[in-house]
């Protein structure tokens, strides 16, 4: 490599720092811009901090829904959701969240963290993580929760690990629609189409992290239906007793959305809360979803 051509790529090179928060999740990337180009090793620095921090935040990214795409897919495969009326026009990878309704129907999805659970936890793989960008906020509320599913594990009972151990339990999507569509007028009855294209399926209830190698309670309140080969009455009691213990407030990251922000986090090992926002309090973001493995 030339000289020349050595000092234009150092000059392409930024700089940032990874400055945790200090509680059980999330650190900050100070300094990144997205619209300039990432080298690997950059990439790999905040790849780095996301399986470390759970949660990390980019701010004020001002960049466009095909740079929000192309910076996902440096993660892994994307996936698609399969609420497509709320698919970014043109862009099937972003998924609108919203509590915006232009004439008389939402824009996006209304209630997409309207309970504790981890992004797609209902598919073969399950999402690797997902990237938030922040479109239009309210002057107030439109918050959303993280919670640390690793140090539920860890936090556990020696009993209930013991009691935990080898057991799967049951993700499914239209559990989860079913119930939220009772409580929200925007929720549309699934297509037969719809239900077909997500079966319910078997997870194992604690699952190794792929990259930390640390043990993760794999179990929400939003996909979890029931835990096999124990009675449903236990099942529900014990998934309330574990899904009390993951939200405990220690345990639990609060981000308060600023303007631009780009915020990435990792579904293997942390699950996710946003209370619907009043509809007068115009709330949009857009949503990438990386491709995950099997958990194991």
């Amino acid at each position: 490599m030339s000289v020349d051509t050595q000092e234009r790529a150092q000059a392409l090179r930024q700089s940032f720092e990874i400055r945790p928060f200090g509680g059980s999740l999330g650190a900050e990337v100070v300094g990144l811009d997205l619209n300039r180009p990432v080298a690997d090793d950059e990439l790999a620095r905040i790849r780095a901090a996301f399986v470390k921090h759970g949660v990390v935040v980019f701010r004020d990214q001002r960049i466009t829904p095909e740079q929000h795409i192309e910076f996902s897919r440096r993660f892994g495969p994307l996936q698609v959701h399969v609420l497509n009326r709320f698919h970014l026009k043109n862009h099937p990878e972003i998924l609108i969240v919203s509590n915006v309704v232009e004439d008389g129907k939402p824009i996006g999805l209304v209630d997409a963290g309207a309970d504790w659970h981890s992004d797609l936890s209902y598919m073969p793989r399950p999402s690797l993580g997902a990237l938030l960008h922040s479109q239009e906020l309210p002057a107030e509320r439109g918050d959303t929760l993280y919670a640390n599913t690793a140090d539920a594990w860890d936090t556990l009972p020696e009993a209930t690990k013991k009691l935990l151990e080898g057991k799967r339990a049951v993700h499914s999507y239209v559990y989860r629609y079913e119930r939220l569509r009772k409580l929200s007028p925007w929720r549309a009855e699934l297509t037969q189409k719809q239900i077909d294209e997500v079966p319910p399926v078997e997870h194992p209830v604690v699952i190794t992290h792929p990259e930390s190698g640390r043990k993760i309670l794999f179990v929400s309140e939003g996909f979890t239906s029931h835990i096999v080969g124990i009675p449903r009455d236990e099942s529900d009691a014990l998934l309330k007793e574990l899904h009390a213990h993951i939200t405990r407030p220690e345990n639990v990251y609060t981000h308060r959305w600023q303007a631009h922000d780009m915020v990435f986090w990792d579904n293997r090992s942390t699950q996710h809360y946003a209370a619907i926002t009043p509809q007068h309090l115009r709330r949009t973001l857009y949503r990438t979803t990386v491709e995950g493995g099997v958990p194991r």
